[in-house]
């Protein structure tokens, strides 16, 4: 797929989120979120990413049914990532649901030790 493809494949995901992504966009957005930018279905190389912090260079993903069946696709999209130098978190679209507070609690954890690293 072409770089013009995914752009535009991700514009259409951001137009029609899943449930679970929608939950975290409401929760993230206008830097509600630690005061940090969340853009979500970033393309980065050949892949689509569901959320990006440019700035901690964090990915976060949401594993919804779509993921059942591809967990040595994912885990080999996950370590392209990482050797591209960016750190992946994934969620399971029911902790979402059922468990937001826990989650933004973790991705709130996990920027503030970003942040810790960067000044070192």
């Amino acid at each position: 797929m072409s770089k013009r493809e995914l752009i535009e494949l991700a514009r259409e995901m951001r137009k029609n989120p899943t449930p679970s992504e929608e939950v975290f966009w409401q929760a993230v957005r206008s830097r509600r979120l630690n005061g940090v930018k969340f853009r979500r279905q970033q393309v980065i190389e050949q892949f689509i990413v569901d959320f990006f912090v440019p700035s901690h260079r964090l990915i976060i993903e949401i594993d919804g049914g779509v993921h059942r069946g591809r967990e040595e696709h994912d885990s080999l999209r996950e370590q392209f990532l990482m050797d591209c130098g960016l750190r992946v978190l994934r969620f399971r679209s029911g902790d979402l649901e059922l468990r937001l507070d826990h989650v933004l609690d973790t991705v709130r954890t996990i920027l503030l030790e970003i942040e810790g690293e960067q000044t070192l």
